[in-house]
């Protein structure tokens, strides 16, 4: 019998977080809501949920805040759904730990895609991605540190190898131009984003991937890049 994923929603809107609630029980989920970050701390400081599905404006705390404290001592996922949809806070958000971000208002069924995608980089984690990860024709042997497009190996430099690496690590999420090169060039290199788009661009070389008609390295605006879920053909 699999387990139902416990679901904290984080809203202080009853009609919109009764709405999530409601989306996310249809589709086999446990949900249980609150309205202030004292209380979304309270219960995670105890049995932690599966997912938090945290808005920012609420009455008590800022949710850029809550990220920062639950980061502190949890890597629990945390979803962002907000109605700023400023860059600025988008970038805040995801630097300080959350692992997606929607903009209010979004779609239901893109809403629950993005629970299922954040859900599926847990399951990797906590199997210490013993697996390859493989979309369309791409397969990254983690174990080995193999890369391969339409069955023929593709040789990285060490540095090429990282970055996909911390990509495929968040594979459907969203990782930020300063993570990326925090992770690969080390603490110090957020300013140097001349080094991330130049490796980017020998990396979708490689893969063969055009970066207007991209199918595996896709360009978030601003923010940073993303890489194809294993799932997406």
């Amino acid at each position: 019998m699999t387990l139902q994923r416990q679901v904290l929603i984080v809203e202080d809107e009853p009609d919109i977080a009764q709405f999530i609630s409601a989306a996310l029980e249809n589709n086999g989920y446990v949900s249980r809501i609150v309205g202030t970050g004292v209380d979304c701390l309270r219960i995670c400081s105890g049995k932690l949920p599966d997912i938090v599905i945290l808005d920012l404006g609420l009455p008590d705390m800022d949710g850029q805040e809550i990220i920062r404290a639950i980061r502190a001592w949890s890597k629990v996922p945390i979803i962002v759904l907000s109605a700023r949809d400023q860059e600025e806070q988008k970038v805040l958000a995801l630097e300080r730990g959350a692992d997606d971000y929607l903009t209010k208002p979004f779609g239901m069924k893109e809403f629950l895609a993005r629970v299922r995608v954040v859900l599926r980089h847990v399951n990797r984690r906590e199997t210490l991605q013993e697996a390859a990860y493989c979309s369309r024709d791409l397969i990254v042997d983690l174990a080995r540190r193999k890369v391969s497009v339409g069955g023929n190996e593709t040789r990285l430099t060490p540095t090429e190898y990282n970055l996909l690496a911390v990509l495929v690590a968040k594979a459907g999420q969203i990782v930020t131009h300063a993570e990326l090169l925090r992770e690969v060039w080390g603490r110090g290199s957020e300013e140097h984003s001349h080094y991330l788009r130049i490796y980017i661009q020998r990396l979708r070389q490689k893969l063969g991937d055009d970066p207007l008609y991209p199918r595996h390295i896709f360009t978030e605006p601003g923010i940073g890049y993303r890489i194809s879920a294993e799932d997406e053909t």
